[in-house]
């Protein structure tokens, strides 16, 4: 088996990407202080064709060297927006029927692998803050509450590594691709 080379890997030019028809998938990003979290999720939605990210809070946005450094130029190629309060990013969302989905551990949560989401519809899910987690208001105003599940003896997965669950579950499920 031989290594494919990048010009042998078939990717989109960034003009391309621009027009290509996205996921129903919307990333939100509560009060991320990492900025190489920041820069992880970029690359992550921009392999998965995500619609938009918003970055809420304290959550710092392109460009910066420590999220360019992650992103890989997919700041460059994912639509995102900055927004000072992720409530009322919520309450736009909501009007444009958008099903909000925040990945949290919570009380009745839905397990990531008993989610079942509906095609044609569209979902926004939100990450939160790595010490706090998504704020309570913010679930409050949530749809539904996911939790990945875990068996090991830690409480959390990284932000990054909770994106790229939830976004290649989701993906997956929706045989987004065809």
């Amino acid at each position: 088996m031989r290594k494919l080379k990048n010009e042998e890997l078939d990717r989109l030019e960034v003009s391309e990407f621009k027009t290509a028809e996205k996921s129903p998938i919307i990333i939100i990003l509560d009060n991320i202080r990492s900025l190489n979290n920041i820069g992880s999720v970029f690359r992550t939605s921009d392999a998965f064709l995500i619609e938009k990210i918003y970055l809420c809070g304290i959550t710092a946005t392109p460009p910066h060297n420590d999220i360019r450094k992650t992103a890989l130029g997919s700041t460059e190629t994912v639509d995102w927006e900055y927004a000072k309060n992720t409530l009322e990013v919520i309450k736009k969302l909501k009007t444009e029927r958008v099903n909000i989905c925040s990945i949290e551990q919570a009380e009745n949560a839905t397990m990531l692998n008993k989610f079942s989401p509906q095609p044609n519809k569209k979902y926004a899910f939100v990450f939160g803050n790595e010490v706090k987690g998504v704020a309570q208001e913010v679930v409050d105003a949530s749809d539904v509450v996911i939790e990945i599940p875990q068996y090991g003896t830690k409480h959390s997965l990284n932000i990054s590594v909770s994106c790229g669950v939830v976004i290649w579950d989701v993906f997956s499920k929706l045989d987004a691709r065809g």
